[in-house]
């Protein structure tokens, strides 16, 4: 070696390598985190001012907040009753969605139903707009058209697919064992799901009633053709703000700020039970 010649580094540790990842993943999460944040802190940013400072690019965070937003928002009432449309269809498509659901996701996962299963899924593929003039003409002719009925019906056609399919993988990771024990003891098949399984898989149900709730809360399409001014729901309420000549801008992220506090407290609440749902129901085995 001549003398000159530069000192090899050492090679870095296990250690030190993990920490460089750690520090790696953390600036990833804080910049993807950063990228989704934004547009939340826009919207509820913009909720509390005027059109004209909205409108404004040289207004950023820095302004002289104002509640006439929320005030014109709440004065007529309508919101409230659009929340209130929302929560009635929500939770009653969510539980009815389960109540068939949850039972066929374990046997689909149970007795490896696997084709029924995809039959199943072919409604999370088939594009919801291709249904809607069939449904509309269906719905008409039994004179359902602006009932909570068609709607919780339409709602479910989407929530069924999506709790079958995050429950079928949680009725695959748990244990056959206890239920064959649980069957040894006398009980039914039904019996051991209902006794065995089905409080096992409380987070995963948890999980995915809170998704399809989310969904439903959302969903402005079936809401947009099949409600009237009376059971419209908080999509169709804050799609009212925009109209051809102008836009609402401070009333409409007002109001999408109200439509937002509902699903982000539901998911505070459940986060416990979000987190272990879809752990578990990504693992098999």
């Amino acid at each position: 070696m001549t003398a000159n010649a530069a000192p090899r580094r050492a090679p870095l540790s296990a250690g030190r390598r993990r920490r460089h990842l750690a520090r790696l993943r953390g600036v990833a999460v804080t910049v993807v985190s950063l990228i989704f944040a934004l547009p939340i802190v826009w919207m509820f940013a913009a909720a509390f001012k005027t059109n004209v400072q909205v409108t404004d690019p040289t207004v950023g965070l820095v302004f002289s907040p104002t509640l006439e937003n929320f005030r014109n928002v709440l004065r007529d009432g309508e919101i409230l009753q659009a929340m209130r449309n929302s929560l009635i269809v929500g939770c009653l498509s969510t539980a009815l969605s389960a109540l068939i659901a949850v039972p066929a996701a374990w046997a689909v996962g149970r007795f490896r139903m696997h084709r029924t299963g995809s039959v199943v899924l072919i409604a999370r593929i088939v594009p919801a707009v291709s249904l809607l003039v069939p449904w509309y003409y269906l719905f008409a002719q039994a004179g359902l058209v602006g009932s909570y009925t068609v709607l919780v019906l339409s709602h479910m056609f989407v929530s069924v697919p999506l709790i079958l399919w995050i429950m079928i993988g949680f009725f695959e990771g748990l244990p056959v064992e206890l239920e064959e024990a649980a069957r040894t003891d006398g009980l039914s098949a039904f019996g051991a799901f209902w006794r065995i399984a089905l409080p096992l898989a409380a987070p995963g149900t948890a999980t995915a009633s809170l998704l399809a709730f989310v969904a439903s809360w959302n969903n402005f399409m079936f809401a947009l053709l099949f409600a009237d001014e009376d059971t419209q729901t908080v999509p169709v309420t804050l799609f009212n703000f925009i109209s051809y000549a102008s836009t609402d801008w401070g009333g409409l992220m007002a109001a999408a700020t109200l439509m937002t506090i509902p699903v982000v407290l539901a998911a505070v609440i459940g986060q416990k039970f979000l987190v272990a749902g879809l752990t578990a129901g990504a693992t098999k085995g």
